[in-house]
Order: structure tokens, then sequence, then C-alpha cells
């Protein structure tokens, strides 16, 4: 009988190295800038059609990481309701994440109109929490960005979230797009990768489908992004490496998997439908979908 090769361990499971190989990526990839882009120029209209005019605007946000992308979507809100007060909810496990936020709260200026409550835990202890404080305080806007990958059920999560909507609230998802090099990838390896209880291989596609099986309706951006992955291809390359385990979300892939594996997915990272070949370099389709979801 053949037994099963061990699943991996999933990057998640080494902080220090999921870090190192996140920020990698970041500098990497245009993923900050295209988040970005669309905070300045697709958001503004978004925001500007919840609170109702009421003097209070109530904000979660789910997975906030360190904060830098909350506090370019508050300047958009200050613009479009500059008299109101806001509470903002932060729900982040990581303590390193919410004391970086924290300090990037006290040296902004500009943010006395805004009430920021700490929730060290993961979006599943939030919504325990929540329940169990009885809470029937509804929200004007609660943002996902790129946080759905590590739910043990990411369209459970995202019906919570939906339900503590206002009338007029808004849900905002940022996930890489199903028509992105990530979605080509997990798509043809599922079996392999996504196998682990901490982190998910979930596309937009994946809550689009969601969405449409339950008649829910949504608002649908794609955002372009890509990466340069061309190191990956280069073996023992310590950037390279880096990067595989991020693509993969396994500790140290290019040592673990097995060869067949390893040679499937290089041939798929470098086919043309997850990346094109640029002045020598490989660029990896980075591309994020938004999904902008009402009550």
């Amino acid at each position: 009988m053949k037994t099963m090769a061990a699943p991996f361990r999933s990057l998640v499971e080494d902080y220090p190295r999921y870090l190192k190989s996140f920020e990698l990526f970041l500098e990497r990839s245009s993923e900050h800038q295209c988040m970005q882009d669309f905070i300045h120029n697709t958001l503004p209209d978004i925001l500007a059609s919840i609170g109702g005019g009421r003097p209070i605007l109530n904000v979660i946000g789910v997975g906030s990481g360190a904060g830098e992308i909350d506090l370019e979507m508050f300047t958009q809100l200050h613009l479009k309701h500059p008299h109101v007060k806001i509470n903002n909810e932060v729900v982040e496990p990581s303590n390193d994440m919410l004391h970086k936020y924290k300090v990037r709260v006290s040296t902004t200026p500009g943010l006395d109109h805004i009430n920021f409550a700490w929730n060290k835990m993961t979006a599943s202890e939030f919504e325990k929490h929540w329940q169990e404080k009885n809470s029937g305080k509804k929200m004007d806007f609660i943002h996902m960005i790129q946080m759905l990958y590590y739910v043990k059920d990411p369209e459970a999560t995202v019906s919570f979230f939906r339900s503590l909507l206002e009338k007029d609230g808004k849900l905002l998802i940022i996930l890489v797009s199903g028509e992105s090099g990530w979605g080509k990838l997990w798509t043809t390896f599922k079996q392999q990768l996504c196998n682990t209880e901490i982190s998910q291989c979930v596309t937009t596609g994946d809550i689009k489908t969601f969405f449409d099986s339950e008649g829910i309706p949504y608002h649908n951006h794609e955002l372009l992004s890509q990466m340069d992955i061309t190191e990956c291809f280069t073996e023992g390359d310590p950037v390279g490496e880096l990067l595989l385990d991020f693509l993969t979300e396994v500790i140290e892939f290019s040592k673990n998997a097995p060869g067949d594996l390893k040679k499937g997915v290089l041939d798929l990272l470098r086919h043309p439908d997850c990346s094109k070949e640029v002045d020598g370099r490989i660029i990896f389709n980075n591309n994020l979908g938004v999904l902008v979801v009402e009550p």
C-alpha cells in the first residue's frame, strides 16, 4: 500500500519566514499601488453612499494588519463625510501588526475624529465575541482585505459580517482574482497545495459563485497587478525560494516538494496562463478582485 506523503507545513506556521516572504512580495509586486489607485479613484463614490447623514459612522476592519490601507481609506471617507465621527473596530490577531498599527495612528496627524477599538483576535473569535455582547449595533462600512484565506469557512465569515450592515452599509472584499495567476495555480494544484487548516486557496471567483448561488447582488472590480518572479526559476536562489514559498504557501517548497510537483508548479508559473515574459523577466499575473456587497 502506497503511503501518503505527510502534508507540507504551511508557511503561516513560520511567522518570521511568512513576514519576510510577504515583505518581498510587496517589494516585487504592484499590490499596494493597485489598491491605492482603487482607494483614490473608485472607493470615494462607494463611500459617498453610506452613513445616511448620521453623525457617527461605524466601521470594522477585519484583518487590518498594520493599518496602512485602513488609513488611506479613512482619508477618503473623511473627504466624503467631513463632519462625521468614526468608530473603528480593528480586528487583527497579530500582536506585531497591531503594535505597528497603533504606532502609525499615534504618528499620523488628523485622526482625532476616529475612535479606535483594538480587538486582538481572529475573525471567528470576533464573531463569537460580538454575538456574546449581543450587540444589535449595525455597521456602515466593513472591509476584509486579503484576509479570507485565513478563515476556516470564507462563505460563513462573509455572511456573518454582511449581516452586521446598516441598510445603506457596504462590505468591501479584496482577494486575488479568479482570473489571476493565483487562480490558475490554485485550481491546478488544489489537492497538493491547499490542504491546510490555516490557509485556503480562495479567490473572488469562489466568493462570486457563492453570492450567485445565494442570489446576493454585488459589484465586481478587477485591479490589474503584477509581480516579478524571475528568480523562482534559478535553482537555489534565496529570493526565488522565498517567492516560491509565498506562491505555494509552503515552508521551503523548493526543498520539500517532490520533483514532479516542483516541476509542475514551475512549468505552470511560466505558462502564459500565469505569467508573461517582459524584457527577459517573468511577470506573474497578480490581479486582484474587489467585491462590494450590500446588506
